[in-house]
């Protein structure tokens, strides 16, 4: 049976921290809009800032439907799966906020995630989320799998473009500045970005 958590803490904190991946959830306050779901992995890319809010880095890709519909209702779950050891999920139902580049948070979160290398991945926002609602359950369903390691396809596909010409990749995608609805995605030109705190 689930429960039902006041803090993310102990058992529970060490849990999400061990796994190698994790999945967002959003969607836009129109009933006919698209749901997004997005698996998020890279080792060192989330933290757990405090008892009440995670965060982890958005890195370059396809499109930025959560960073859309975050700056629209800012409604987000986050869920992680036992894939090995006992079953288990976990999620953190809660409120979610991009924090770009050019705000003055950004280097104070970006020094809490010092195994990651910015420059290599494109980094376009962090998000921290603040829950809501934490809880668990069975997951007796979800099959066993294992982790073999990171792939490194992404910062050998990033880690060649400097600001500029990421803020042009973006500014090419057709899903980045808008979203797949219509709602304002990443903003455009993407600032430089600032060193760690």
């Amino acid at each position: 049976m689930g429960k039902t958590y006041q803090r993310i803490d102990g058992r529970l904190r060490a849990f999400i921290e061990e796994q190698p991946i994790f999945f967002t959830a959003t969607a836009p306050l129109a009933g006919d809009g698209t749901v997004n779901l997005s698996p998020k992995g890279l080792k060192g890319s989330f933290v757990v800032l405090d008892e009440h809010r995670v965060a982890y880095l958005d890195f370059a890709g396809s499109n930025a439907e959560t960073i859309a519909h975050l700056r629209e209702n800012g409604r987000i779950t986050l869920m992680w799966c036992a894939f090995q050891g006992p079953p288990n999920i976990v999620r953190v139902h809660g409120r979610g906020e991009p924090v770009f580049r050019d705000d003055p948070r950004f280097a104070g979160l970006l020094a809490r995630f010092p195994d990651i290398d910015p420059t290599a991945h494109g980094l376009r926002a962090i998000i921290v989320v603040t829950a809501d609602v934490v809880r668990d359950s069975c997951g007796y369903a979800v099959p066993f799998m294992s982790y073999d390691e990171d792939r490194d396809l992404h910062s050998r596909r990033f880690a060649r473009e400097d600001d500029a010409s990421l803020s042009a990749y973006f500014e090419k995608k057709d899903h980045i500045a808008t979203s797949l609805d219509g709602l304002p995605g990443l903003p455009l030109p993407l600032p430089p970005l600032t060193a760690r705190a």
